[in-house]
């Protein structure tokens, strides 16, 4: 892609995603998993803070390796499993949001030579088990909703990896800081 290009769809994105950070909560897609494989896809999908972070998890895959899934699913079981016991975090719904940011962030860093692949990985651990623990402290133990939310982050994180990798150095950090003042608005959104 051109470089013009890229700036006008990243320009494009950053104006809708604006728009719709101003009419949705963090908490969007949180409320009962009890259902099945269908609800389990879209479930990921329909909150916005949930989304965004697996769009930073491609990103970060496409941009910094393929190791990073390994964390991101590591996080994951490690949130879901501490969330489906009733294991809570105060603001967690907040801490959400700032986890995307955090990811999103140290992103930029990577790509700027300024900090290591495996903070970032870390980071990303850490950040997709506090969206995992949310899905955790709301699932009945089914394990057809759970199948359902795999196969739906999996398609999310797979599409923004390969999206990604189309993208330049510099469109992929202007994404990355895009995902971070999206967290943090986020995060901001219930005050």
């Amino acid at each position: 892609m051109t470089s013009k290009l890229t700036r006008s769809l990243l320009s494009s994105a950053a104006a809708g995603l604006s728009l719709s950070l101003l009419s949705v909560l963090p908490a969007g897609a949180h409320g009962s998993a009890e259902h099945g494989v269908i609800d389990g896809a879209l479930h990921p999908l329909l909150g916005l803070d949930h989304l965004l972070m697996l769009v930073a998890v491609g990103l970060c895959a496409a941009q910094a390796g393929r190791q990073v899934l390994g964390y991101a699913l590591a996080g994951a079981l490690i949130g879901s499993v501490f969330g489906s016991f009733g294991g809570q975090l105060p603001g967690t719904e907040v801490l959400a949001a700032l986890a995307l940011s955090a990811v999103a962030a140290v992103l930029v860093l990577v790509l700027r030579g300024l900090c290591s692949r495996q903070i970032l990985a870390l980071t990303v651990a850490g950040g997709v088990s506090v969206h995992a623990l949310l899905h955790g402290l709301e699932s009945s133990g089914s394990s057809f909703w759970w199948a359902g939310a795999l196969l739906g982050s999996v398609a999310v994180v797979g599409s923004s990896a390969w999206l990604s990798q189309r993208l330049e150095r510099g469109g992929a950090s202007l994404g990355a800081a895009l995902l971070a003042l999206a967290g943090g608005l986020l995060a901001l959104a219930p005050l």
